[in-house]
């Protein structure tokens, strides 16, 4: 069964969780500060973490930083912080997605679902990924049509962008991490880099670009593929 630890200093946010999770057969503990948090990940080894930032006794983001000392744990931030810039830093520090309060408990639980997936199959190679009317084979670095098979060609920056985030199925990658295994570590800030090359992986990928449906942008914070 999966266990889920919930860290919040709100009594009322706890107790729904723990209700809502326990009624869909996970096992869940929960944490009011940071400190019990470490202490609780340390001995009950959850499976995922739904995290507040605003904790009495450190910031959440030192709790991400703690857990990611040991272990790669999934981790969703459940915050009332709305500003990109404290998603960024979040998910910098090891966050795997980021909700804003207030929110809805069927998205959060949708977001548990989607991680919980993601993890029991991070050790597991995925060969081809659909992204519209293409197929994504990443075995053998190709993009071909599923109607004729013919291929469309991709720089190898647009293929190095792209198999990062077809890699990580609905999880949001922050613009620092793309900007730094695309580019290297000496970019940080060069956002415009990321804005160009998505633009024309949709064109190349989307069936309409204005409107992409599975390389979606995060305004501010990165971007996601959606399936």
């Amino acid at each position: 069964m999966t266990r889920v630890l919930v860290v919040d200093d709100e009594p009322q946010i706890l107790r729904a969780l723990r209700i809502n999770l326990k009624a869909r057969r996970y096992d869940v503990d929960v944490a009011g500060d940071g400190s019990t948090a470490l202490r609780l990940a340390a001995s009950h080894r959850p499976d995922i973490v739904v995290l507040d930032l605003g904790l009495p006794d450190m910031d959440g983001v030192e709790v991400i930083r703690g857990l990611r000392g040991w272990t790669n744990v999934p981790i969703i931030v459940l915050s009332g912080r709305a500003g990109s810039q404290d998603k960024v830093v979040a998910l910098d520090a090891g966050a795997d997605d980021y909700v804003t309060k207030p929110f809805g408990v069927d998205e959060l639980l949708a977001r548990v679902r989607a991680v919980t997936r993601r993890a029991a199959g991070a050790g597991e190679e995925v060969p081809a990924v659909r992204i519209g009317r293409y197929t994504v084979d990443l075995g053998a670095h190709t993009v071909r049509a599923e109607a004729d098979g013919a291929e469309v060609r991709l720089t190898p920056t647009e293929w190095h962008l792209l198999e990062i985030l077809v890699r990580h199925p609905g999880r949001l990658v922050s613009q620092r991490q793309l900007l730094h295994d695309v580019w290297g570590p000496r970019y940080q800030s060069e956002t415009n880099y990321l804005r160009q090359y998505l633009a024309q992986l949709r064109r190349k990928l989307e069936d309409d670009p204005s409107r992409p449906r599975h390389l979606l942008t995060e305004p501010g914070m990165g971007y996601r593929f959606q399936p």
